[in-house]
């Protein structure tokens, strides 16, 4: 089969498209249960990057096969699941994504509704399941304003979405004018720019008062400002690190106004806590055959362009979900 196989851990320009052999036995983290998919289009985002550069905490050793998001039909599937041969469907590998076949899963993969086409699946469950355990971890409750950083890119766009469908108020906080309008249409009702004074603003949307939540996956020098734009007893969670460094946080911060910060971690979570781990992915495929998630598919690459489809993250060019197609029906 083809596939994008990193080389060496010096980015995705390491990457180069190789013919290897079709995966076997099961994904390491699915103790023997063996989901093997037919793969029509991969998702891509900020920890595959970090892979090819050996930085995430699931780094792989070289070589390996680049991407963690898949949406395809199911060829093999464990006995006792809820899959069988020709299910759509769509979830996470964590790396191998980027080939024609590809081992998911199980407890990480839903099925895919026959109204949403392969390009907008692979962009589904990484993001929405993201923004789901995101809005969990901070208590999120209706009405709660919740301000989300990095609100054009994928992990962002679909948190509007959810805050917005649950009966919040979804703030964004993007670097530009063209990004802005990518918040609007993933459904923010107010749009601050970063380069502007946004905590103030995100004070004066509020009554003085402030967001009640903070959904933050870029991190670097805008958390203290996060802090400052949380009301009384307000939540930050800590998604990710997409500005590349790792802030420090003053607790005297936090004790003075009764804030909490809290980390955004699904797999450790759902290792000790599995039936919040069913109750997402039961929500997510509600949602997705209701009609009720519209991923952001802002690029949509050919496996040949598989590297450039990582690098435009790298340069943080990426406008919702970034998609390679595998194959040439992934529209379907």
């Amino acid at each position: 089969m083809r596939a994008f196989v990193i080389n060496e851990l010096s980015g995705p320009e390491a990457g180069a498209i190789t013919e290897i052999p079709a995966p076997e036995g099961a994904h390491p983290w699915t103790e023997g249960q063996r989901l093997l998919i037919e793969v029509h289009a991969a998702g891509v985002s900020l920890p595959d990057l970090l892979q090819t550069r050996g930085m995430y905490q699931h780094a792989q050793p070289v070589p390996y096969v680049a991407g963690g998001e898949v949406a395809g039909v199911v060829r093999e599937a464990p006995p006792g699941s809820s899959f069988v041969p020709g299910d759509r469907v769509a979830g996470l590998t964590v790396f191998g994504a980027l080939a024609e076949y590809a081992l998911a899963l199980p407890d990480y993969t839903i099925k895919l509704p026959s109204h949403v086409d392969f390009g907008a699946g692979a962009a589904l469950y990484l993001n929405y399941a993201t923004a789901w355990f995101s809005l969990y971890r901070a208590g999120f409750v209706a009405h709660d304003v919740v301000l989300v950083h990095g609100a054009s890119g994928g992990v962002g766009t679909a948190t509007l979405q959810l805050v917005r469908a649950r009966g919040g108020v979804p703030v964004a906080v993007v670097s530009s004018e063209v990004k802005a309008q990518a918040a609007r249409e993933a459904g923010a009702k107010h749009v601050l720019l970063s380069s502007g004074p946004w905590a103030q603003q995100a004070k004066e949307l509020t009554g003085g008062r402030g967001a009640q939540v903070v959904v933050d996956p870029v991190g670097g020098d805008r958390v203290t400002d996060s802090l400052r734009s949380l009301d009384v007893g307000g939540r930050l969670a800590v998604v990710g690190f997409a500005a590349g460094e790792i802030p420090e946080i003053k607790l005297n911060r936090l004790l003075l106004r009764d804030l909490s910060v809290v980390g955004v971690a699904l797999e450790p979570y759902a290792r000790r806590y599995p039936d919040v781990l069913r109750t997402l992915t039961a929500e997510l495929e509600n949602m997705a055959a209701q009609g009720q998630v519209c991923p952001l598919v802002g690029h949509r690459l050919p496996m040949e362009q598989a590297a450039e489809a990582l690098s435009l993250i790298d340069r943080r060019r990426a406008v919702g979900k970034v998609i390679v197609d595998i194959r040439d029906d992934s529209g379907a």
